[in-house]
């Protein structure tokens, strides 16, 4: 009998993956957290039910979400990841020598020793590299007591339903920008502009009520619904437009 792992994208579009096993599979404190292992995409987790990553494609959001502002602000030496549990932002952040220090806020403890169990090529920055700090606790509650501390701030939120919802509102972001030095720039992930354009809308309205520039790019990540993704930029100084290396 074969096995299938189905995400419902929308209410008109599914996407399934065949299921050679399950690895993991629990319901934590906060969501349904599932790995499994693919004969097209290898081990991948689903949150919810909805795919957050696999060993294929992962590093094209990873690098993506990471990369590109670390590389707009020439020094970024300390970041802040809400969310980011599996351990792939945390991964490419470290790869710039000038970070110091990379602050890493998970709402769900189970999520990283789930990843650094089933996922260790991702999850590699948080077992022993010095400069990375884990701190199981609400990125919401964390931006609020934190001000004027970060050069990059990374949400690598889930979808906005459950523990991910508060993290796509202007409030939050509002609260992000008052984190973030004088200089600092923001990311987040802002789902698929095919399928999610209300909430693409949202985040991008929201972003732009606080920071002076907002700039929207995009990438290809094949288990994603449609296969293309966004993020969006909020830089308080320094636009990717005119960045030089």
């Amino acid at each position: 009998m074969e096995l299938f792992l189905t995400e419902n994208q929308t209410e008109d579009m599914r996407l399934s993956v065949r299921v050679s096993r399950v690895l993991h599979h629990e319901k934590t404190p906060y969501q349904e957290l599932l790995v499994v292992e693919t004969p097209q995409w290898g081990r991948l987790m689903a949150l919810d039910g909805f795919f957050q990553t696999c060993d294929r494609d992962e590093f094209v959001y990873h690098e993506m979400g990471a990369h590109v502002a670390m590389c707009t602000h020439p020094d970024p030496r300390r970041v802040l990841i809400i969310g980011g549990g599996d351990g792939g932002m945390a991964r490419e952040v470290v790869r710039h020598p000038q970070v110091e220090r990379v602050d890493l806020v998970e709402i769900d403890e189970r999520v990283v020793e789930c990843c650094k169990q089933y996922f260790p090529q991702i999850a590699v920055a948080l077992s022993g590299n010095p400069k990375v700090h884990v701190h199981i606790a609400d990125g919401i509650q964390w931006v609020q007591e934190h001000e004027a501390e970060y050069d990059v701030v990374i949400i690598d939120s889930s979808e906005p339903i459950g523990p991910g919802e508060g993290l796509f509102t202007a409030n939050f972001y509002a609260g992000v920008f008052r984190c973030l030095r004088d200089d600092g720039i923001l990311v987040a992930q802002t789902e698929s502009p095919w399928v999610n354009a209300p909430i693409i809308k949202r985040a991008y309205r929201g972003i732009r009520r606080s920071f002076p520039i907002t700039r929207l790019y995009t990438c290809a990540v094949p288990t994603y619904p449609t296969g293309l993704w966004s993020f969006t930029l909020g830089p308080q100084k320094y636009d990717p437009l005119e960045a030089r290396p």
